[in-house]
């Protein structure tokens, strides 16, 4: 701390104070994003442990800030910041793959292979009749991990690239078969998990 104060005074008020502002900044906007985050998904210890140290780091850079109102370099680090905690907090959340999505494959031409490889992989399907705009069509439904997802598209890719697919997310599922179960499992165990947090 004592090196902070032996800087020279310009050099602080122009680089150093600016720089922390912005890593704050940065600091607290991901980990804002990411309780926002939890916090759709019901995650509800996770999001207010998030949210102490969010405000508690905002708190800082926001005092900083109003201390320094005469150096217009800490509205552009304060801003700055921001703007790159909220891009970092996406990809983290990204990277995490946190949750339960459900994918909706409609397929225009008939795919016992896909339907086969995607059981074989362990997927649980729905799958029934349905008519486009163009004729008949089957639709696919699944649900799934998101880290599974990649996975699942590859395969759809594979056996059948002109397939339309859409994935939402899936706040809590009650049953379901989910892939890396040997046997047709419940997920009540996932339920309870997404309640819980």
């Amino acid at each position: 701390m004592q090196f902070l104060f032996s800087i020279n005074p310009d050099i602080y008020a122009w680089v150093v104070l600016p720089l922390l502002i912005f890593l704050a900044r940065i600091a607290d906007q991901t980990i804002g994003t990411l309780r926002l985050i939890f916090l759709g998904k019901g995650m509800k210890v996770v999001a207010p442990i998030l949210g102490f140290f969010e405000v508690i780091i905002w708190l800082s850079a926001a005092a900083q800030a109003m201390k320094h109102l005469d150096h217009w370099i800490c509205y552009v680090a304060y801003g700055g910041g921001f703007a790159m905690g909220n891009y970092i907090g996406l990809v983290l959340e990204e990277r995490l793959k946190l949750g339960i999505a459900i994918i909706r494959v409609i397929l225009t031409k008939n795919s016992p292979e896909l339907i086969e490889k995607l059981s074989a992989q362990g997927f649980g399907l729905t799958i029934m009749n349905a008519e486009g705009a163009k004729g008949s069509v089957k639709i696919l439904f699944s649900i799934l991990r998101r880290k599974e997802l990649p996975n699942f598209i590859k395969t759809v890719n594979e056996y059948n690239p002109n397939a339309f697919y859409t994935i939402e997310e899936v706040k809590s599922v009650n049953e379901g078969v989910f892939r890396g179960n040997t046997e047709k499992q419940t997920a009540r165990f996932f339920s309870r998990i997404t309640k819980a947090k």
